[in-house]
């Protein structure tokens, strides 16, 4: 199939799937007589996985390392698991960032009165951060 064929089927764009052909993510796909992309339901199968595991999170050197392990059948689910908990560790820390930001902005934001008044306790509390 071709790749706008192939974008609509893995729910990627045309633009992401060269990109993960260029950076070595996805194998050089074959081309038609034409010099058009031509790709199989294995590169089908390759693209879906990289779409779920961005849609995870994960970074393109993870999901790299996971297509390594998947396409591998003498590897260990022990490694995978061990990429997957690790990622889990990365996750868990970005909430708790995103938590604390929450929370100063949103303490931020109940002190501002919100009216015609110049001061605000906003701005105040960006200024002396």
């Amino acid at each position: 199939m071709n790749i706008s064929q192939a974008a609509k089927i893995s729910q990627l764009t045309p633009r992401m799937i060269r990109h993960y052909e260029s950076i070595g993510l996805l194998g050089a796909a074959e081309r038609s007589p034409a010099g058009y992309r031509r790709y199989s339901e294995r590169d089908l199968h390759s693209l879906r996985f990289i779409h779920r595991g961005r849609s995870l999170g994960f970074s393109i050197e993870q999901i790299s390392q996971l297509l390594a392990l998947w396409q591998n059948q003498e590897r260990s689910s022990a490694e995978v698991k061990a990429l997957a908990q690790m990622h889990l560790q990365e996750l868990e820390e970005k909430i708790a960032g995103l938590q604390s930001m929450h929370s100063a902005l949103s303490n931020l934001a109940e002190c501002c009165h919100g009216d015609a008044r110049p001061d605000c306790p906003i701005l105040e509390g960006l200024a002396n951060s």
